[in-house]
């Protein structure tokens, strides 16, 4: 056997460790036995007691890396070193990554049109502008995770105008962020038109956006409709301004479940005119909190108008609103006439004000007042109703708004030849891999350890980034319900760990085959019940926001899972195979949840089916 001198050992590894961390795989690596995907086929046969056939769709989902990589980043992860690999380890493992941002401090002192453009660093845009126009016109349209920072933007611009029309629509995970924009500007105005309109998760900011600027006016019009999830901020918005006039249009129309904070927005300004016309409306549990608005303004004039109307449940709380303030006019008109009760809470609201003036008009159910100013208050028309009240009743047009038709269906629905709507079952998540055991167990999963884990994937401070890791540990972390035994999995090997804990050895993980059908109608062709349809209890996992692919599994007692053919109603072809699960008892169950909208009933009284969407999946014990 021929030996490399020692001398020629070093770079042949090194040259090996670089084509890896490049995603260049080694010669013959398909058939390596030490690749992540190879060691998952030995665990599984070691850890599923049956001869079924592997689940081709949750092995596809196992890292790609190859033996060296795998190898090469575990061993930086043990270091603590892997943050300094980060786009190389987020590309050789199909990760979620956001870009790094160049810094950019070039200047530009002419009119500007952006089209078709994402992934850019505007700092210092603008600044000192005197007149001119800078548009921003289907910028970052149909975008897969897109990071834009508009830092300094139009910074003591003279009637400078800006303007965002169709701007990030159709995105997926965006991450911007206005710090300082238009700060100390003096006339000129912005407007967002059509901004973020259908995007998924989205996470704006707009940190100290017109502070110390004069007689500057803006526009949200049409702002995040339709949009899924997220979190937009605005805090220090028009602090200390004088005389601008901000209009919120339609702002979050068909949204779901989306969050607005305003934290000292308008405070120690003077003149300021805010409306918000049709703000929120016929959303899906929304939730807005104004903290600390318009405290020690001067003269302003607030206006919510239509404000959450048709909307189904959400939450909206004023803290310390108009607080200090002289001379405010505030008036709220169709205030959260909610389709289905949400709650407001009013705290602080108009204290120590003076000769101010706040009219409540046609008001909404289910509120708290809690040390509210005595003096200059008038209610007309206020349905003043505690939590168990009556309920609105939902008609069948806004019903579909918020729960799409044929998302969640009775178990006799489950019938050959039934006809029925199917939903958009197309996973609108980032495409990500699993980590193998190696490297997982390696990387720090904790809320005690967020620093480290933002450090290693190179979040910033209220970024996209470390809103998700937050969120999804928060939900790792949460106490399980009555009942539930949950864990979040990050590797195939721990979810197949978890699922036979619960279940035993003996079984079986289903999903949809595939898209087809979705957002139609189809006809239910062969239906077999999983365990001859006895009740039994399955393993449901469900995935999360995360760099990585990350599960969130749990155990769901008293279910039927069932297997369709789901057939073309209209050619009789098969075109897809559908797995569902009926949970017989709901009675746990929020009485704003979906299903009990769209099925018109309540906790307890209906067992509740869905479809398992495109890469979720149910375990249960093998037939």
């Amino acid at each position: 056997m021929h030996r490399l001198p020692a001398p020629l050992l070093v770079p042949l590894y090194l040259s090996i460790f670089l084509l890896s961390a490049f995603n260049v795989p080694a010669a013959g690596d398909e058939d390596n036995p030490f690749t992540p995907k190879a060691f998952l086929s030995r665990y599984w046969n070691k850890e599923v007691w049956n001869d079924l056939p592997k689940p081709t769709f949750l092995f596809s989902k196992a890292s790609p890396l190859t033996a060296v990589q795998s190898a090469a980043f575990a061993k930086l992860a043990a270091q603590n070193t892997l943050s300094s690999r980060l786009p190389q380890f987020c590309s050789a493992a199909n990760l979620l990554c956001f870009p790094d941002l160049a810094p950019s401090l070039a200047k530009h002192n002419k009119d500007s049109n952006f089209a078709v453009y994402s992934n850019r660093n505007f700092t210092t845009y603008g600044s000192k502008r005197a007149g001119g126009i800078d548009s921003f016109k289907n910028y970052s349209n149909d975008e897969n995770i897109f990071v834009d920072s508009f830092r300094r933007y139009s910074h003591g611009a003279l009637s400078h105008a800006d303007r965002f029309s169709t701007y990030g629509i159709d995105t997926n995970v965006p991450d911007q962020g206005f710090n300082t924009y238009a700060s100390k500007a003096i006339g000129g105005n912005g407007k967002f038109t059509t901004y973020e309109q259908s995007t998924n998760v989205p996470n704006l900011r707009f940190t100290s956006y017109s502070t110390d600027a004069t007689g500057r006016s803006q526009v949200f019009k049409s702002y995040s409709e339709n949009a899924n999830a997220g979190d937009q901020s605005f805090a220090n918005y028009g602090k200390r301004g004088n005389g601008g006039p901000n209009e919120f249009s339609a702002y979050g129309t068909n949204a779901n479940v989306i969050g607005s904070g305003f934290s000292s927005y308008g405070s120690d300004g003077n003149g300021a005119n805010d409306t918000f016309t049709n703000y929120g409306n016929e959303q899906n549990d929304p939730q807005n909190h104004f903290r600390s608005y318009g405290e020690g303004g001067n003269a302003a004039i607030e206006s919510f108008s239509s404000y959450r109307d048709q909307a189904n449940v959400g939450d909206d709380s004023f803290q310390s609103y108009s607080k200090n303030s002289n001379s405010a006019k505030v008036n709220f008109a169709n205030y959260g006439k909610s389709a289905n009760v949400g709650s407001d809470k009013f705290s602080g609201y108009g204290q120590n004000g003076n000769a101010q003036s706040v009219g409540f008009k046609i008001y909404g159910v289910n509120t708290t007042f809690k040390d509210y100013a005595k003096r200059g208050i008038s209610f007309a028309q206020y349905s003043n109703v505690n939590s168990g009240g009556a309920k609105m009743s939902v008609n069948g047009s806004l019903a579909q708004r918020w729960v799409e038709p044929g998302k969640f269906f009775r178990e006799s629905m489950l019938r050959k030849g039934t006809v029925m709507a199917m939903p958009d079952i197309k996973d609108k998540m980032p495409k990500r891999s699993f980590l193998p055991r190696s490297i997982l167990s390696k990387l720090p999963f904790s809320s005690s350890k967020l620093g480290v884990m933002k450090k290693i994937f190179h979040a910033e401070d209220n970024s996209s980034m470390e809103t998700m890791m937050t969120e999804t540990l928060r939900e790792c972390e949460r106490a399980p319900s009555a009942g539930e035994t949950k864990r979040c999995v990050g590797s195939v090997e721990d979810m197949i760990d978890f699922a036979t804990s619960v279940l035993g050895r003996n079984v079986v993980v289903r999903t949809t085959e595939n898209t087809k059908g979705s957002k139609g109608n189809i006809m239910i062709g062969a239906v077999k019940a999983v365990e001859g349809g006895k009740v039994t209890k399955s393993v449901s996992c469900h995935q999360s926001l995360f760099p990585y692919l990350l599960y969130y599994c749990h155990s769901v007692p008293k279910v039927r899972v069932y297997e369709a053919e789901l057939l073309d109603p209209r050619s009789k072809a098969n075109i897809n195979h559908g797995v569902a699960i009926c949970h017989l008892d709901t009675s746990a169950w929020s009485p704003s949840h979906g299903a009990f909208i769209a099925l018109g009933s309540a906790p307890g009284r209906v067992e509740v089916c869905h479809w398992i969407f495109e890469n979720d999946m149910t375990w249960t014990v093998a037939d």
